[in-house]
């Protein structure tokens, strides 16, 4: 398996934005990452949270289907998100993992290794770094 990723994509206002979340279920589709598990949240206006199964969104109905939906994003992942919500506003919890570095973490663990941690770097640091502008 590859690296397992909690992921929350906030949006204004409580709906999602349609071709945003194609956009990152398109890659889904392209077998780059395995979605895991998945819900929408909320925070009203009165500061409420709110948690609903992506079957109640028609754009995200069938994504998490059979076998390979597990329930693992819990009622305090839900809470802790909705944290960084401002109120009115929604967001896409997505735990996926990486497909794509399969292969690598694969012969990692065949040389003995492990992966012991991760770091997000935010885009805009990575493109304030000292070679961005550089061709």
């Amino acid at each position: 398996m590859g690296p397992v990723e909690f992921i929350v994509l906030a949006f204004p206002e409580e709906q999602l934005r349609v071709p945003a979340v194609e956009a990152v279920m398109g890659l889904r589709k392209t077998g780059v990452v395995r979605l895991i598990d998945g819900l929408v949240a909320t925070r009203t206006a009165s500061g409420d949270v709110l948690a609903a199964e992506f079957d109640e969104y028609e754009e995200l109905r069938g994504l998490l289907s059979g076998r390979e939906a597990a329930r693992l994003i819990g009622p305090e992942d839900v809470q802790e998100a909705a944290g960084l919500l401002e109120r009115g506003n929604c967001a896409l919890l997505l735990l996926v993992e990486h497909v794509w570095a399969q292969d690598a973490a694969t012969a990692v663990r065949a040389a003995g290794g492990r992966i012991v941690g991760s770091v997000r770097i935010p885009p805009d640091r990575v493109a304030a770094g000292p070679r961005a502008g550089a061709a």
